[in-house]
């Protein structure tokens, strides 16, 4: 394996859209939402073993989940957690890893990634990211994965693309054209109708070289607070240093700060079994299902006349359901969670309220 390729994996999130099942003190990442034997991040990041050495593998998440990261990938050293104290949205976390790792190894190339993915298609993944490493060692380019859609959904961001006669032999990688966020439904059938739309994997590929040229560029306040920690890298100041430093940063997501302005801008099309699993939606697409269509979790569930729901209840738990049709079914620890499929997007809206009426103790 190239020395000199890394994988930065994000971690920081609350996953709130999945509350009751993810909660603030353990959030998604850190569950077994599948129910494979094995959590998200500890997927994640096995997938990364198969490109990096496990030595280049870096977790930046928030503070109070280092103890998280630990106990699940016990073999990681200290250093390769990057402790993130406060949430800044995801361009300060990348600009942070990058001058990291820059300071340890300016011919350093990365891959980011969030740690809460699916991906069935692991090889042609591996296949992509390592055809994109390449890429970014020998062009001043940054690279982002574009999943070819399936249908016209309205929760993902869409990447338009333009053929580029600039692009080497791999027909995979496209010019950027635009940057869409999440459409309406009649955008969205557009964006399939017209073939040349992406969905926006959130997965990015560059040179350290690059993306700290593009933050210097486009968001020199940004890269003013990791510019000035040169030095202070990978030493016991470090941390010290961002525990002040890292507040000072503006929450703004890497696509907003960069890769909407930079002219350098590269997608790879795939097609890889890909799922952001950002909603109980895309979680029950994700799983299997009984004959009536349910997705269930939870060793003692009996369904009478229920159909096309999404269960996930502790297995000592026995549950009777009868009659829904289309229902998210949640318990865990102190809270259970009964709504329907098509309103999943006011979760967050009722985590806020149970915040604003009955404080943290349900969060």
């Amino acid at each position: 394996m190239d020395r000199n390729n890394y994988a930065v994996i994000m971690a920081g999130g609350v996953g709130e859209r999945f509350w009751p099942m993810s909660r603030e003190s353990r959030p998604k990442q850190f569950i077994d939402i599948l129910g494979t034997g094995k959590t998200l991040i500890q997927q994640t990041y096995e997938r990364f073993l198969k490109i990096c050495i496990p030595e280049n593998i870096y977790i930046v998440t928030n503070k109070k989940y280092k103890k998280l990261v630990s106990e699940q990938l016990p073999g990681m050293a200290e250093d390769q957690v990057i402790c993130e104290p406060a949430r800044k949205n995801t361009a300060p976390c990348i600009a942070y890893a990058a001058y990291k790792i820059y300071d340890l190894n300016p011919q350093a190339n990365i891959v980011v990634a969030p740690s809460d993915h699916i991906i069935l298609k692991e090889d042609t993944f591996c296949d992509i990211i390592r055809s994109a490493l390449n890429a970014a060692t020998n062009e001043n380019r940054l690279f982002t994965l574009g999943i070819t859609p399936s249908r016209p959904d309205t929760g993902y961001g869409y990447i338009q693309f333009k053929e580029d006669p600039v692009c080497p032999d791999d027909d995979r990688m496209k010019k950027v054209k635009t940057f869409t966020e999440k459409p309406d439904r009649s955008l969205a059938e557009s964006f399939i109708d017209s073939g040349d739309f992406l969905w926006n994997s959130g997965i990015f590929i560059w040179s350290c070289e690059s993306i700290i040229s593009a933050f210097e560029e486009y968001q020199p306040e940004i890269s003013f607070v990791f510019r000035e920690a040169l030095g202070k890298y990978n030493t016991p100041e470090e941390q010290s240093y961002m525990d002040v430093a890292y507040t000072s940063c503006k929450s703004i997501s890497i696509d907003y700060a960069i890769m909407e302005k930079a002219e350098n801008v590269y997608v790879f099309v795939s097609d890889l079994g890909w799922s952001d699993l950002g909603t109980w939606g895309s979680l029950f697409e994700a799983r299997e299902k009984d004959d009536n269509n349910n997705a269930v979790v939870g060793e003692n569930v009996m369904l009478y006349d229920a159909g096309q729901c999404i269960i996930n209840v502790p297995d000592d738990k026995l549950v009777v359901i009868e009659g829904l049709d289309g229902y998210i079914v949640s318990e865990a620890d102190n809270a259970l969670l009964i709504c329907k499929r098509s309103n999943e997007q006011q979760i967050r809206k009722i985590v806020n309220d149970i915040k604003l009426k009955k404080g943290n103790a349900y969060i």
